[in-house]
Parts: structure tokens; C-alpha cells; sequence
């Protein structure tokens, strides 16, 4: 089967995560991984990159779609055994142009990875952020979206399922 044939998983968090819901989020991440889930996301903030890494010690396929240009980016190592055995597919819409990530570009990026997935696990949307305003837009489109329960996602909780979810 081809990674577009996949069941596809968006994954987004803001960019400060609190404590329990971090380890949460890695017991969440393992279980996608170990069920051999594909994820697509930016995994630019410190949370969405350690996930990255948790992803990458499995087996299923992972797609990457950073907010910026891909030609003549360097890789780094942890990231090169994956790609070389085509698991990892990196994609960017942008130019090569676009060597830094901006406000702009990641909000392109962010309209792309939800429309490669068909379900979206968000592991923390703080309040007011425009992750939480992503989230209440998903909803209205009509994408399955989960997170973890706990109390800081309590207004996330409101528009989502709570994780597990097929």
C-alpha cells in the first residue's frame, strides 16, 4: 500500500504544553505508532519534534510538511534512517524561497496537513490560541478530531473526542 492509501492522522499541539499532558500525549503518540498509524504534522514546536522522535523508533509511515522551502534543507540525522527506508515523506507547498518559517507560511502549512488526514489529534490547544480557533474550525468542516483527557484541555474537550479514537 502507498502512504496516500493510508489512513492519515494530523497531529498539532500549541506551543506550551503542560506537564501531564505532555506525558499523556507520549503514551498516546506511542500507542499511534505501535498501532502502525500514519501521522502528518509540522512537528515544529518542542512537543510536536519530541513526538517526532518517538514516531520515528517505529515502523509506520510519517509526514513530514514543514512551514518553509525543502530544497537544500539539511536533514538532521535523526531523521536520515527513516527517509532513506521511506518511511519518512517530507512535503512542502512553498518555494524554495521560503528558508524561514513564518506566522504566514504555517498557517498554509497547517490548511495542508489537515487536508492530507482524515481524523486530527490534537494533544493541547491553550485557550484562546490559534490552535484552540484551528480546532473550532475543524469542527465546522467536519473532521473527526480527538485529544487526551486531561484538565488542561478542558475548553479542547468541548469540540473533540477524547483519545482513544478510531
Amino acid at each position: 500500500m502507498q502512504i496516500w492509501e493510508e489512513d492519515k492522522t494530523a497531529f498539532f499541539c500549541s506551543s506550551r504544553c503542560p506537564g501531564r499532558a505532555i506525558l499523556k500525549t507520549f503514551d498516546a503518540i506511542t500507542a499511534m505508532r505501535d498501532e502502525g498509524r500514519t501521522l502528518v504534522g509540522g512537528f515544529h514546536c518542542p512537543m510536536e519534534w519530541e513526538c517526532l522522535g518517538i514516531l520515528l523508533r517505529g515502523r509506520q509511515p510519517v509526514i513530514w510538511v514543514p512551514a518553509r522551502g525543502i530544497v537544500g534543507m539539511h536533514l538532521k540525522p535523526e531523521l536520515q534512517p527513516a527517509l532513506a527506508a521511506g518511511r519518512l515523506l517530507i512535503l512542502s507547498p512553498f518555494e524554495p524561497k521560503h528558508k524561514r518559517i513564518t506566522a504566514a507560511l504555517t498557517d498554509v502549512r497547517n490548511r495542508l496537513v489537515r487536508a492530507l488526514a482524515d481524523r486530527v489529534f490534537v494533544a493541547h490547544a491553550a485557550p484562546a490560541s490559534r490552535t484552540m480557533t484551528r480546532c473550532q474550525e475543524l469542527r465546522t468542516l467536519g473532521k473527526t478530531l480527538y485529544t487526551i483527557d486531561d484538565p488542561a484541555n478542558g475548553s479542547l474537550l468541548a469540540v473533540a473526542e477524547r483519545f482513544p479514537a478510531g
